[in-house]
């Protein structure tokens, strides 16, 4: 069932009726294949749908003049990755494949009848428009505000709970296959400096990173450094 990493997603927010399932499995019109470092979308397109990611890690990025990139959002299973194209049209960033991904792909005439058709279901596919929102805020306020160590202990505890949430962990333990260079975009880092802030993290026993698999040793302590407040997370399932 291509939905249901979507679905799973969304229950996040808001218990989904059968119902309200049939008509996001019938949304879905098929499944696509990305290879790792293939862009699902580019700067400048006009999308005809939207995609969501049922396997794989996918990030939002944008390239200065000098060829440099910064990634401005990282994306998990059953996040839509361009949900936003529905209704600015024109892509103001790219989106690629950060792993070989599988995606969902959902006409923007499907969405267009959802939002008129089904209001609940509306507001659920709106609150995952204001999360990814409040996580670029978050972002901002943890690469202006935050030293080094602290950002990336904050990154670490925001992706152990997204994905925690759609089943991807193994008690305090996750995959990450991201590489240095590719953190190092997303914190505004060289990859020498995200080496020793990752070095510093495991020095502390607050983390073991063995290949591409994180094991949180202490979440309460890993909170502490982030100064991490996961509310904007929205993780708390009710009425909408």
């Amino acid at each position: 069932m291509p939905a249901a990493p979507l679905i799973r997603k969304l229950e996040q927010f808001d218990r989904i009726s059968d119902a309200e399932r049939r008509l996001l499995e019938q949304a879905v019109v098929r499944q696509r294949a990305a290879a790792k470092g293939e862009d699902l979308a580019r700067e400048g397109d006009r999308p005809s749908e939207s995609l969501f990611l049922i396997t794989g890690f996918a990030a939002r990025y944008n390239l200065v003049r000098t060829g440099k990139r910064q990634i401005t959002a990282l994306h998990v299973p059953g996040d839509f990755v361009d949900l936003h194209s529905f209704l600015v049209k024109r892509m103001d960033h790219g989106v690629m494949a950060v792993t070989a991904c599988t995606v969902g792909v959902v006409p923007h005439e499907a969405l267009r009848v959802i939002s008129e058709t089904q209001p609940h279901l509306t507001r659920l596919l709106g609150v995952n428009i204001a999360v990814d929102a409040a996580i670029h805020r978050h972002w901002i306020v943890t690469i202006g505000r935050q030293s080094a160590l602290e950002h990336a202990a904050s990154l670490l505890c925001e992706l152990f709970l997204r994905l925690q949430a759609v089943g991807l962990t193994e008690g305090h333990s996750f995959k990450l296959p991201l590489t240095q260079a590719e953190l190092g975009d997303c914190l505004g880092l060289s990859t020498v400096h995200v080496n020793r802030v990752v070095q510093e993290l495991r020095a502390e026993g607050v983390i073991v990173w063995r290949g591409e698999t994180v094991i949180i040793e202490d979440w309460p302590r890993l909170q502490q450094i982030a100064e991490f407040d996961p509310t904007f997370l929205c993780l708390e399932s009710e009425p909408r």
